[in-house]
């Protein structure tokens, strides 16, 4: 660590109410900035010193800032185990055996951070986080360049890589110092166009002089404005978090004086501790996305509509679109966007098999991949869980009452489906405050003792919900659409939830991903055995679901939860 570093940094916390290393953390975003200006600068026709710059900067911030002696080790032994796989192991399990390692590396630091119980402080887990993402990639990058070209997807023919890359290329890669700490995280093909600036090359047939504009000979185009609105933007993020904190916290929520208020005053506080804590992760994704578009790396060409360069290339949070989602596909797919991409292109497509669709596999396979990759407490594992059954439940309700609040034609809406969207609006955000407490409060006993002071009121309502949609109610209200619709066939086109893949691993039908299930296992079972004393699918699965159900019951459970006799 460089001398006195801490002295400002300290002084600063005390002031401000902060941790030091929290302070050290976004300082090191501010200080990428510039630092990402004085990349864009060095010479395009030097690629050497550029990945030399990047892998200095990333050891300046690991250890001259943050004394992380030990975490870069254990980022340069990912990036070597990942480099050594992908080069000297052959066959189709090579790009499983860089997920299980780098996985498992992982998981060990997860084990660590839990037992140092030291939230606010800055380890190397997060950098790993970010590592594991990209390096998982580059291994499946690697193997996809070994493969026909024509049997890949276009996603996956993009970003190929026909031969390794050179060491020096790869470490920077590895090293990019503006999404070191917290990402985005982004393919090797990415980084090889910026760093040879092919990335920057407008499409075939278009008019050069639409360009946009450079700076004397760099090929990369001026990117100071975007790059500063989003420090701007990030930085008020920041503000906010550390003045609202002070009020809205989960200390508050876990006293016992929080019982003394009245249930929507409750209700209302833990929704903005929720949106309070999120205006930390609003602040630095932004940031570490402004210094990626200053260095130009962000570029993603130019808009048709405007003419102007784009340049949300790595973009990973949209605030407004979870803020004001009123379902909970929108919430989840404008979080963490990265990391969905991630998760759907390197786990969810790639375990099934191909001239298949994805099933009950893939999103069982990324809904453990996804909770793995978060780490181990147990807060984590019941907002996934319960974030399934309401995404459920969001489907199902959005199908069941949206119809009666748009035109007969389905086209349009009526004056009344303003209601309906401010409705949805507050209950998306009502229910998934609760869902998302426990990633705050991360234990089981504090993650329940917040639930109960607002009474479990999703679970109830999930449970409800289950049980509605199990009843003629539901058929009845079915009938009542239908009646009402003039779309000629009204025939229910087939969803494309398959390809877009579980969001951040939460499955978006349990219910459907039950059924499926129980398709694959008869389907396996009548391979190994033959049809004979093999039940039918359908008995199967009726005879599965009562052994459920009369389990749930003796034993007090809720009953209806997610497969709650879904039709």
């Amino acid at each position: 660590m460089l001398p006195y570093i801490d002295v400002p940094f300290a002084y600063a916390a005390n002031a401000l109410g902060a941790s030091t290393d929290e302070l050290k953390l976004i300082f090191s975003f501010l200080l990428s900035y510039p630092l990402a200006a004085l990349l864009k600068r060095l010479p395009d026709n030097n690629p050497k010193l550029k990945n030399c710059f990047i892998i200095g900067v990333s050891v300046l911030y690991l250890v001259g800032l943050f004394d992380l002696w030990a975490g870069l080790a254990l980022l340069v032994t990912d990036a070597l185990a990942a480099y050594l796989i992908a080069a000297y192991v052959e066959g189709p399990y090579m790009p499983w055996i860089g997920f299980v390692v780098l996985m498992g590396h992982m998981s060990v630091s997860h084990i660590e951070r839990a037992r140092a119980a030291s939230p606010s402080s800055v380890d190397i887990t997060g950098a790993q986080m970010v590592m594991v993402m990209k390096l998982t990639a580059f291994c499946w990058n690697v193997w996809d360049g070994k493969q026909d070209q024509a049997g890949l997807t276009d996603y996956q023919r993009d970003r190929a890589l026909k031969e390794l890359p050179s060491p020096l290329d790869f470490a920077a890669y590895v090293a990019f110092f503006p999404s070191l700490m917290a990402g985005p995280a982004f393919d090797f093909a990415d980084y090889k166009r910026w760093l040879e600036t092919s990335m920057f090359d407008m499409p075939a047939g278009s008019d050069p002089a639409k360009a946009p504009p450079t700076r004397k000979k760099r090929r990369i185009p001026r990117s100071g404005t975007p790059a500063m609105i989003n420090l701007a933007t990030g930085v008020a993020w920041i503000l906010a978090f550390l003045q609202f904190d002070k009020y809205f916290n989960p200390a508050f929520v876990l006293a016992d004086k929080f019982w003394s208020y009245k249930l929507v005053t409750r209700i209302f506080y833990i929704y903005m501790m929720n949106l309070v804590m999120r205006m930390k992760y609003y602040g630095v994704w932004t940031m570490t996305e402004g210094a990626c578009i200053m260095a130009g790396i962000g570029y993603k060409g130019v808009d048709p509509k405007t003419g102007k360069a784009s340049w949300d290339r790595l973009t990973n949070i949209k605030p407004l679109g979870v803020e004001l989602a009123q379902n909970s596909h929108a919430y989840l797919g404008n979080w963490n966007i990265n990391t969905n991409n991630w998760l759907r292109n390197y786990m969810y497509l790639r375990v099934t098999p191909k001239g298949k669709k994805p099933g009950f596999r893939a999103t069982l396979a990324t809904f453990f991949t996804s909770a793995f990759w978060h780490g181990f407490y147990s807060g984590y594992y019941l907002s996934f869980l319960l974030a399934a059954f309401v995404q459920n439940t969001s489907k199902n309700a959005r199908r069941l009452l949206r119809p009666f609040f748009m035109t007969p034609d389905g086209t349009q809406a009526l004056p009344r489906k303003r209601y309906y969207d401010i409705f949805s609006w507050v209950l998306t955000q009502a229910t998934f405050s609760f869902v998302t407490t426990p990633f705050i409060l991360l234990t089981m006993s504090s993650s329940l003792r917040a639930w109960s002071s607002v009474y479990f009121y999703p679970i109830i309502g999930v449970t409800l919900a289950g049980a509605f949609t199990a009843s003629p109610g539901k058929k009845w209200i079915q009938s009542k659409i239908k009646a009402r619709s003039t779309r000629p066939g009204m025939q229910r086109v087939e969803s494309m939830d398959h390809l877009a893949g579980a969001t951040l691993g939460v499955p978006s039908d349990p219910g459907k991903e039950f059924d499926e299930m129980v398709d694959e296992i008869v389907v396996e079972v009548k391979k190994r055995r033959g049809s004979k004393g093999v039940p039918d699918v359908a008995e199967l699965r009726q005879q599965v679901k009562e052994n459920l159900f009369t389990k749930a019951k003796s034993e007090g459970g809720l009953e209806g939860i997610g497969i709650a006799k879904t039709q």
